[in-house]
Protein backbone atom coordinates (compact mmCIF):
# COMPACT_ATOMS: atom_id res chain seq x y z
CA UNK A 1 0.00 0.00 0.00
CA UNK A 2 1.48 3.19 -0.85
CA UNK A 3 2.26 5.27 2.76
CA UNK A 4 -0.90 8.06 1.78
CA UNK A 5 -3.51 5.71 1.72
CA UNK A 6 -5.39 5.03 5.26
CA UNK A 7 -4.67 0.87 4.41
CA UNK A 8 -1.27 1.39 4.94
CA UNK A 9 -1.00 1.16 8.71
CA UNK A 10 -2.60 -2.00 9.59
CA UNK A 11 -4.86 -2.20 12.86
CA UNK A 12 -2.16 -3.99 14.81
CA UNK A 13 0.16 -1.31 14.05
CA UNK A 14 -2.51 1.75 15.14
CA UNK A 15 -3.53 0.16 18.08
CA UNK A 16 0.38 -0.17 19.31
CA UNK A 17 0.43 3.60 18.20
CA UNK A 18 -2.68 4.30 20.73
CA UNK A 19 -0.71 2.04 23.58
CA UNK A 20 2.88 3.80 23.27
CA UNK A 21 0.74 7.24 23.40
CA UNK A 22 -0.99 6.42 26.60
CA UNK A 23 2.49 5.14 27.99
CA UNK A 24 4.30 8.47 26.70
CA UNK A 25 1.46 10.47 28.43
CA UNK A 26 2.23 8.74 32.08
CA UNK A 27 5.88 8.95 31.49
CA UNK A 28 5.99 12.45 31.99
CA UNK A 29 4.77 12.11 35.64
CA UNK A 30 5.63 8.32 36.40
CA UNK A 31 8.42 8.22 34.26
CA UNK A 32 11.05 6.96 37.42
CA UNK A 33 8.35 4.27 39.27
CA UNK A 34 7.79 3.31 35.51
CA UNK A 35 11.38 2.84 33.94
CA UNK A 36 11.88 -0.83 33.95
CA UNK A 37 8.07 -2.08 32.83
CA UNK A 38 7.72 -3.50 29.88
CA UNK A 39 4.84 -3.08 28.32
CA UNK A 40 3.38 -4.96 25.46
CA UNK A 41 0.47 -5.93 23.46
CA UNK A 42 -0.95 -9.86 22.41
CA UNK A 43 -4.15 -10.20 20.58
CA UNK A 44 -6.01 -12.05 22.97
CA UNK A 45 -5.65 -12.78 26.64
CA UNK A 46 -4.33 -16.59 27.58
CA UNK A 47 -7.28 -18.92 28.45
CA UNK A 48 -6.28 -19.15 32.39
CA UNK A 49 -7.44 -16.20 34.24
CA UNK A 50 -5.53 -14.41 36.37
CA UNK A 51 -6.26 -15.22 40.78
CA UNK A 52 -7.74 -11.49 40.81
CA UNK A 53 -10.05 -11.81 37.37
CA UNK A 54 -13.65 -12.76 37.47
CA UNK A 55 -16.30 -13.11 35.03
CA UNK A 56 -15.67 -11.30 31.66
CA UNK A 57 -12.00 -10.99 29.10
CA UNK A 58 -9.58 -9.22 30.63
CA UNK A 59 -8.82 -6.02 28.27
CA UNK A 60 -5.39 -6.10 29.93
CA UNK A 61 -3.09 -7.49 32.98
CA UNK A 62 0.15 -6.64 35.33
CA UNK A 63 2.66 -9.32 35.45
CA UNK A 64 4.62 -8.41 38.80
CA UNK A 65 8.59 -8.73 38.27
CA UNK A 66 10.56 -12.35 38.71
CA UNK A 67 13.54 -12.87 39.16
CA UNK A 68 15.29 -11.94 35.94
CA UNK A 69 11.99 -10.69 34.58
CA UNK A 70 10.96 -6.89 34.94
CA UNK A 71 7.21 -6.24 35.45
CA UNK A 72 5.40 -6.52 32.36
CA UNK A 73 1.72 -4.71 31.36
CA UNK A 74 0.11 -6.46 28.47
CA UNK A 75 -3.04 -4.68 26.65
CA UNK A 76 -5.50 -7.21 24.79
CA UNK A 77 -5.96 -5.91 21.42
CA UNK A 78 -8.69 -7.92 20.14
CA UNK A 79 -10.99 -7.90 23.16
CA UNK A 80 -10.26 -4.07 23.51
CA UNK A 81 -11.16 -3.36 19.84
CA UNK A 82 -14.28 -4.85 20.22
CA UNK A 83 -15.27 -3.21 22.52
CA UNK A 84 -15.06 0.27 21.19
CA UNK A 85 -17.37 1.89 19.05
CA UNK A 86 -15.10 4.19 17.15
CA UNK A 87 -11.19 5.07 16.84
CA UNK A 88 -11.38 8.27 18.88
CA UNK A 89 -13.31 5.63 21.57
CA UNK A 90 -10.46 3.06 20.88
CA UNK A 91 -7.48 5.54 21.56
CA UNK A 92 -10.17 6.25 24.69
CA UNK A 93 -10.37 2.71 25.98
CA UNK A 94 -6.50 1.78 25.47
CA UNK A 95 -5.68 5.00 27.90
CA UNK A 96 -8.30 3.42 30.71
CA UNK A 97 -6.76 0.14 30.12
CA UNK A 98 -3.36 1.46 30.54
CA UNK A 99 -3.98 3.82 33.58
CA UNK A 100 -5.84 0.72 35.52
CA UNK A 101 -2.80 -1.47 34.63
CA UNK A 102 -0.24 1.08 35.93
CA UNK A 103 -2.72 2.10 38.74
CA UNK A 104 -2.11 -1.71 39.96
CA UNK A 105 1.23 -1.77 39.27
CA UNK A 106 2.23 1.43 41.78
CA UNK A 107 -0.67 0.22 44.26
CA UNK A 108 -2.56 3.96 43.69
CA UNK A 109 -5.59 4.53 42.31
CA UNK A 110 -6.67 5.26 38.53
CA UNK A 111 -7.37 8.51 39.22
CA UNK A 112 -4.53 9.33 41.14
CA UNK A 113 -1.72 7.86 37.90
CA UNK A 114 -4.06 10.19 35.59
CA UNK A 115 -6.22 12.86 36.63
CA UNK A 116 -8.32 12.49 33.23
CA UNK A 117 -8.81 9.29 34.46
CA UNK A 118 -12.58 7.97 33.16
CA UNK A 119 -13.62 4.44 34.28
CA UNK A 120 -16.19 4.31 31.32
CA UNK A 121 -13.53 4.83 28.64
Amino acid sequence: MPHNLPAYRTRAEVFEDHVLAAVERLESRWGAQLHRTQFAVEDVPPSNPAPWERGGVPLGRYFPAEPGLDPTIVVYRRPVETRAIDAADLADLVRVVVVEQVAHLLGRSPEEIDPAYDDEG
